[in-house]
């Protein structure tokens, strides 16, 4: 981060807006397709930086669903014998440079990890996410119909399944609105081995927003995964709904394992991720110097919960799926 208020802006990122912008795959032999940034360039830099490091195989592929082909990123593991597949749901943000990063991550970890862009085709001239600006990302995901999610994430999980590198284990992953997705994604689909919900809500039988909120248990009672739930201490939004998705999980002896990270907020898995703030240079105005400092302080304390949330949801994450 090279200013506060850049700092300010990522940890608010799950609430504000991203623009797209193009990025191509850092192994030369690989399809070159744009990827999206959030509103300032520098704000994921860092992630893009981090994933043209990584050794691993990256590489682009169409996913056919029907008519329908969806974009997506895959990064192999290395690793001796066939690997656990997880599919990676991205935020409302759409397919970002984080999402491509984490997606590294998990490869790092020893598994084959596959991010769809779930808004393939539907941007200007039948793009994706980096087709679309500003407000027009999470307006389009705001408007995907859900059983085209379904199916194309369907068809994701068949492909990444017969891959000749992977065991035929699929689990799925997903960070806000995509942890939502993945939540209503296990209640679809009973092969899948795990869900991993990250800060995203149940399915709900009142519809979305409305009160007071209910849980769909005709949807729960389709679950077979387990589903595994990683939530922010300062999420008030989601935390709302928590007490009756446990409850009418249990009632219905479905596996509903949660930890709520005191401290952090809503979209810490990327917010954690991102490089310790800068402190501001004094320039003379004690007013101004005053402020930003206190700004800097506030941003640091939320910086280190947030780091602090993502390095042990990493930790429990990992020893979940080493036991699929």
């Amino acid at each position: 981060m090279k200013s506060t208020a850049s700092l300010l802006m990522l940890l608010l990122l799950c609430w504000i807006p991203a623009c797209a912008q193009d990025m191509t795959s850092n192994h030369s032999n690989h399809h070159s397709t744009p990827a999206a940034t959030t509103d300032t360039n520098e704000t994921q830099e860092w992630a893009r930086q981090r994933l043209a490091k990584s050794s691993r195989h990256q590489e682009w592929v169409k996913v056919k669903n029907g008519a329908r082909e969806v974009n997506s990123f895959v990064v192999y593991p290395e690793v001796k014998n066939k690997a656990t597949a997880v599919i990676v749901i991205h935020e409302i943000f759409g397919m970002t440079d984080w999402v491509q990063s984490l997606t590294d991550q998990l490869a790092e970890a020893g598994y084959i990890a596959i991010a769809p862009d779930l808004l393939s085709g539907m941007g200007p001239n039948g793009g994706g996410t980096s087709s679309l600006t500003g407000n027009a990302v999470g307006q389009a995901i705001r408007d995907l119909p859900p059983d085209q999610i379904t199916a194309d994430l369907n068809a994701v999980a068949n492909y990444v399944a017969k891959l000749p590198a992977a065991n035929s284990k699929v689990v799925v992953a997903g960070y806000c609105w995509g942890g939502s997705q993945t939540f209503r994604y296990a209640t679809n689909n009973p092969n899948i081995k795990a869900g991993f919900v990250f800060y995203g809500s149940a399915p709900s039988a009142t519809g979305q927003g409305q009160d007071p909120w209910q849980p769909d248990k005709a949807a729960f009672a389709k679950i077979v995964a387990p589903i595994y739930g990683f939530y922010a201490g300062n999420d008030a939004r989601i935390n709302a709904t928590l007490p009756a998705t446990a409850a009418a999980m249990a009632e219905l002896k479905k596996t509903f394992d949660q930890v709520t990270y005191e401290g952090s907020g809503h979209g810490f898995m990327r917010a954690g991720d991102a490089p310790e703030p800068v402190a501001p240079q004094p320039k003379g105005d004690k007013e101004a110097d005053d402020k930003a400092a206190a700004d800097y302080q506030k941003a640091l304390a939320q910086w280190k919960a947030n780091k602090k949330a993502r390095d042990e949801a990493w930790v429990r994450w990992k020893k979940l799926l080493a036991a699929i």
